[in-house]
């Protein structure tokens, strides 16, 4: 399909597709002023009893010492699984709302000051972590609160921003069942001798995706034995990300090229993804476009906020600051693409942040997006500086804005003046 026909074609589905009304949705309101009544029907004063936890979270304060819980659905131990971040949040068609009312029903047992070394350690509330990070499925668990949880939910629009759950000091933890434990998961935690590194790539080899992996990683469970540790949810989502776009990155050494340049759409909770792929040897650059009044730029009156960031073959040597984990994020949806079907290529990924996005709901979405973004129909152009130009009459940005913070574009720009 010729690009100008694809542009078309996608304006007019994102008309009928288009999800969330023009005023944003603060049904999560309801929810959290209704949440505190049913948190009281089903925990006492001293214990949960008879829970059951689909996760766990390790935060990133104070770092080498953490704050570590067992993440537990109050009033949903029938559908625990549902309450995990995964990819099938995108396929149920989940919206910012109910993203936000799934994670304030975690109730967060946790423990704070907790230093990260943990060795082979599986003893105590560590040890129960950890079983609940390593299973295939939610696990039984029994929960010593010390005195009831925290449940503040006088809540005004603001507050929407930052979603949690209730916290609670747990003075102990015991599994109820025991943890099913895939044979692959059993093999990466018995070779002491194992680097996180190659554990994560062997699971994902093995058909683990991203989430299940960036947990276990979470409580410590991957790795030589004298180095694990418990890694903080943020950071461990970002590391699986990063480490695996690596390995399928290395994988398409030597590869055939893309032999045109094709354009790819996707639209999902207020953010656009255009991701243009052209023929070369391996480039990738994620330029985002958040608008005002969106979650990250606010400010009504601020203009739209550009940031951007690139990486060759060989990769990159340190962080990205200013597109964080979206970047590794948006690279792996695309390397997975390529890996697929065999080639390399150049990569460029628009995203564009409108009003609609009006909380963070999390890096998932960017992944998830960009994955099915290569479903279905996708355009063509004869270049890729073509591709730029036709698709810069839908962005928030003018084409001249969008060359000077794009080091591709930027790029074809300056091989167009010097010929």
């Amino acid at each position: 399909m010729r690009l100008d026909e694809y542009l078309e074609y996608e304006a007019d589905e994102a008309a009928e597709r288009r999800h969330l009304a023009e005023e944003k949705n603060y049904e999560i309101l309801d929810h959290l002023e209704s949440f505190e009544s049913r948190f009281e029907e089903h925990v006492t004063d001293d214990s949960l009893v008879g829970s059951v936890s689909p996760s766990i979270f390790v935060g990133r304060s104070d770092y080498p010492t953490v704050s570590t819980g067992i993440l537990s659905p109050v009033g949903h131990e029938d559908d625990a699984g549902r309450f995990e971040t995964s990819g099938e949040w995108y396929d149920e068609g989940v919206g910012i709302a109910d993203v936000f009312e799934r994670r304030t029903s975690l109730l967060n047992s946790n423990r704070t000051g907790v230093g990260v070394d943990v060795h082979d350690a599986w003893d105590g509330f560590t040890g129960v972590q950890r079983e609940i990070a390593i299973a295939d499925r939610p696990v039984g668990v029994e929960v010593g609160l010390d005195g009831r949880p925290d449940v503040d939910y006088d809540v005004s629009r603001d507050d929407v921003a930052t979603p949690v759950g209730p916290r609670a000091t747990a003075q102990s933890a015991d599994l109820t069942e025991n943890p099913h434990v895939p044979r692959p998961v059993e093999k990466t935690l018995e070779d002491d001798d194992w680097q996180a590194q190659g554990a994560i790539n062997y699971l994902y080899r093995r058909g683990f995706d991203v989430y299940d992996i960036n947990t276990i990683l979470s409580a410590g469970a991957l790795g030589q034995t004298e180095n694990r540790k418990l890694v903080p949810t943020r950071w461990s989502i970002t590391a699986v990300d990063d480490t695996v776009g690596q390995y399928l990155r290395g994988t398409l050494r030597g590869s055939q090229s893309v032999d045109s340049v094709q354009v790819w759409h996707n639209e999902y909770l207020g953010n656009s993804f255009w991701v243009v792929l052209a023929p070369g040897g391996w480039e990738y650059e994620l330029v985002e476009m958040k608008a005002p009044g969106s979650i990250w730029n606010p400010d009504p009156e601020a203009g739209t906020y550009l940031a951007s960031a690139h990486e060759q073959f060989e990769g990159r040597t340190g962080y990205v600051d200013e597109t964080a984990g979206a970047y590794y994020a948006a690279r792996l949806g695309v390397l997975e693409q390529l890996s697929e079907i065999g080639r390399q290529g150049k990569a460029l990924v628009l995203r564009h942040v409108s009003d609609d996005y009006w909380g963070p709901v999390g890096v998932w979405q960017v992944r998830e997006a960009v994955r099915h973004a290569f479903e279905g129909e996708h355009g063509t152009a004869e270049t890729l500086a073509g591709a730029i130009n036709e698709i810069a009459s839908h962005l928030p940005v003018s084409e001249a804005r969008l060359r000077r913070k794009s080091t591709m574009a930027a790029g074809l720009q300056s091989s167009l003046l010097e010929f």
